[in-house]
């Protein structure tokens, strides 16, 4: 399968998310990122009184902030998928590696979801809810609407040629 959207795909077929996905992940990260790590820094420097005192303190909030939407950026970056013959697959590398598969067999139902800044940059999470506990789902978020359309029909299309096999 050949994705709508990224060119930046790999010869053994993951395909990388859009950069636009990795920009809204990193404006997400910006308060996070200033709440913690940056406000409990800001707020012990400003309250023990330390050398810069309150212009330290809005720098650690900006510090927090900008590893905030750092990390945001990368972990968008590091995220593949792949669909095939046997399902799909994500690959995902921030800090640790995580592979997971889902074999169509075991989709029970697909969701599309679009916020609104998602909608604003084309984008949309599709979540794919498996067999098993009432909890087990697999969210890939930051996709292009088109591929998230696609990924959702044609596994919906395989589920229902696997039900007319049975």
């Amino acid at each position: 399968m050949t994705s709508l959207s990224t060119p930046t795909d790999t010869p053994d077929g993951w395909q990388l998310l859009p950069l636009r996905a990795a920009r809204l992940a990193a404006l997400g990260g910006l308060p996070a990122g200033a709440v913690f790590p940056g406000l409990p820094a800001a707020a012990a420097w400003w309250l023990l009184d330390l050398p810069g005192g309150i212009a330290v303190a809005i720098a650690w909030l900006l510090a927090g902030a900008l590893l905030g939407a750092r990390i945001g950026w990368r972990r968008m970056r590091r995220t593949w998928w792949r669909l095939d013959a046997t399902g799909l697959g994500l690959r995902r590398d921030l800090w640790w590696q995580r592979d997971t598969r889902v074999p169509t067999s075991r989709v029970q139902h697909l969701d599309v979801r679009r916020g609104p800044l998602q909608r604003r940059a084309r984008l949309a999470t599709l979540v794919v809810h498996t067999a098993g506990s009432r909890f087990s789902a697999v969210v890939l978020d930051g996709l292009d609407e088109a591929d998230a359309e696609h990924l959702r029909d044609t596994l919906a299309r395989q589920l229902d040629q696997d039900a007319d096999a049975l």
